[in-house]
């Protein structure tokens, strides 16, 4: 039982194509929470608790991250595309039980999340998405403005290894360089996270794996996410993001998200990128409305 999710047990589920590590805790209907880069499962451990008191929320670790397996990139990025990172939570939920749950997805976790919803929409009751848009919008809205505030995203797409040789050794102060990047700086991170988030950098195959991540984001998730620019999500749909940050200042949140979905609501948070870290009584509020009525 990890200190940062006290009450709640520890899991190692084996999917068709990774191993998926996940913290699992609570009663009442299932809510999978899943984490954004540069992190892992803890970054959930301010509001998964509270969440508990009223539904089962399981907080996993991306295919890649924290203490899930991290498999090599094989060619084309296929092994990191979101829709085999969305099929490992799909069968990872099922597994424990689940074949209706809701989805809560932050940064990374967030693209994930689109994507179960894409393809599990039987399955996927409602979709929190944490200060994205969609990632087909943002590739095709870049401009030097997006560029310079999300330089990691064309950094980690670079041809292997020139990232990862660039990447090794710098950890920690990467990590604490992309947590610490908005107004508050670290100020909002609890010590025992960021001590989960750099130590799972430590190792080679997080900082590969991670990068094959955002490789596939930017080839096979676009052809995935092409195909369906026709057909809209149906599940509601929730858009939080942080009034200070890059996707307040360069996007339409909600509007970006009408395109892709029909029932859409959200609103900003006074905070940056992290909701999580930064807002959580906030964000806790928010989702306990939105999945109430639907629980």
């Amino acid at each position: 039982m990890s200190t940062l999710f006290p009450g709640f047990e520890t899991r190692r589920i084996r999917t068709s194509g990774a191993t998926i590590h996940l913290e699992i805790g609570g009663d009442g209907p299932p809510v999978l929470l899943l984490h954004g880069y540069p992190q892992t499962h803890a970054m959930w451990h301010k509001v998964a608790p509270q969440l508990a008191r009223d539904y089962t929320v399981v907080c996993a670790d991306l295919r890649g991250y924290g203490d899930s397996s991290k498999p090599r990139g094989v060619p084309g990025h296929l092994n990191y595309a979101k829709r085999a990172m969305a099929l490992d939570m799909a069968e990872a939920m099922e597994s424990l039980g689940f074949l209706r749950f809701h989805v809560v997805g932050h940064d990374r976790g967030g693209r994930v999340g689109h994507r179960l919803a894409r393809d599990f929409g039987k399955r996927v009751r409602t979709l929190t998405v944490l200060d994205i848009s969609p990632t087909l919008k943002m590739y095709e809205s870049t401009t030097q403005q997006f560029a310079r505030a999300y330089w990691h995203w064309f950094f980690l797409i670079q041809e292997a290894p020139l990232p990862e040789r660039l990447l090794a050794g710098h950890v920690p102060w990467y990590i604490l360089k992309r947590l610490g990047r908005g107004r508050s700086g670290l100020k909002h991170f609890d010590r025992r996270a960021i001590l989960e988030y750099t130590r799972a950098f430590r190792d080679p195959r997080t900082i590969h794996a991670t990068c094959e991540d955002y490789r596939a984001a930017a080839t096979i998730d676009l052809v995935h996410d092409k195909q369906d620019r026709r057909r809209k999500i149906r599940m509601p749909l929730l858009a939080l993001w942080g009034r200070h940050g890059v996707i307040a200042a360069l996007f339409n949140c909600l509007a970006d998200w009408r395109e892709v979905a029909d029932d859409v609501r959200g609103r900003a948070l006074n905070c940056g990128h992290f909701i999580a870290e930064e807002k959580p009584r906030e964000l806790v509020a928010e989702l306990r409305r939105f999945l109430a009525p639907r629980a």
